[in-house]
């Protein structure tokens, strides 16, 4: 198992953190024009600032952002954050959502190549940068035939210097193979954590040589320990009002109590060791491939401190990871 520590961004020669931070959350509330939220509620902007800094002071370098997240909010916050240590870290963000920023709606997708170049220009504004790292197409379903022109869009974009390299997020394995044809294609996105593998993903990132990026790497915040039975989330919270796309909460405001009871079943073997829940969860990740990079989310100090000290745990033993398969089939 290579340093845990550190992770190579694909054939890039990008070097990263081998913990991300997604940040999603410290993006705050926006939503659909009818109404379903879309952020994990409300947020301070102060503490997310302070979170991103902590991150990087604990060994953090690799943040994951998206134009959508608060409909523009969480580029700008992370802009604000990094301020001079832009050239310190390695940053993602994706683009394919349109978004009303003054209202923080998502109105809709654009799939053109002539939006995918808007939709840079206006993210480079945002973070405040002359250069995207990982730029990531966030249409998860988008035509593969028309994927195959936005991969040779980023090829354009590289050449420009506006990226260095690009990726999927999709959870489809065919659709990822797409962008992986191209040659500055150095990752693909999708979601990973211990009580959902994706054993076709993490396959072609290791046999085309990518970087697996893990969002919903601690299941959506199931696997922090947080969550308890009659325990409901604030009506701004996704979790709140969960859309078909994200299993493990109830239309009641919930997490569903079949998840929690997983979550109970491998709680003893992920905290052993001295290790809480959720870094137990980021163990697992990286014992699970080489090319594993987890983007857990954050909305405070705490919450970045304890997930930077996953760092220092390093990877579950192969007797852990026996442990794990044994409960889990069950």
């Amino acid at each position: 198992m290579e340093n845990s520590g550190n992770r190579t961004l694909g054939s890039s020669g990008i070097e990263l953190s081998a913990l991300g931070f997604g940040c999603w959350a410290i993006g705050g509330e926006w939503a659909t024009p009818d109404g379903q939220p879309l952020g994990w509620g409300a947020v301070d902007d102060e503490e997310s600032v302070r979170a991103v800094r902590r991150a990087l002071d604990l060994g953090v370098t690799f943040f994951d952002t998206a134009d959508a997240y608060g409909a523009g909010h969480s580029e700008r916050v992370l802009a604000r954050a990094l301020g001079k240590r832009r050239a310190d870290v390695v940053l993602a963000t994706k683009w394919g959502n349109v978004v009303d920023e003054d209202h923080r709606l998502l109105t809709g997708a654009d799939d053109s190549p002539a939006y995918a170049r808007r939709a840079l220009t206006a993210s480079l504004r945002r973070l405040d940068t002359d250069w995207i790292d990982l730029y990531q197409l966030h249409l998860s379903d988008a035509d593969p035939e028309r994927a195959a022109e936005l991969r040779d869009t980023c090829e354009e974009f590289v050449r420009e210097g506006l990226i260095r390299c690009y990726a999927w997020s999709t959870d489809d394995p065919g659709r990822a193979a797409v962008f992986a044809e191209g040659e500055h294609c150095a990752a693909v996105q999708h979601r990973l954590n211990v009580l959902q593998d994706a054993p076709e993903l993490v396959a072609l990132c290791e046999e085309s040589g990518l970087a697996s990026i893990n969002r919903s790497p601690l299941a959506m915040g199931l696997l922090t320990g947080r969550h308890t039975p009659g325990r409901t989330l604030a009506a701004g919270d996704i979790r709140s009002a969960p859309p078909a796309w994200l299993p493990g909460f109830t239309g009641g405001g919930g997490a569903d109590p079949r998840w929690l009871d997983r979550v109970d079943a491998l709680r003893e073997i992920l905290t052993g060791g001295g290790r809480t829940l959720a870094q137990g969860a980021l163990g697992w990740l990286w014992a699970r491939s080489p090319r594993t990079v987890p983007i857990p989310g954050f909305r405070s100090v705490a919450q970045a401190e304890e997930n930077a000290g996953a760092i220092a745990e390093g990877p579950l033993t192969a007797a852990q990871m026996a442990e794990v398969d044994q409960v889990l089939v069950r």
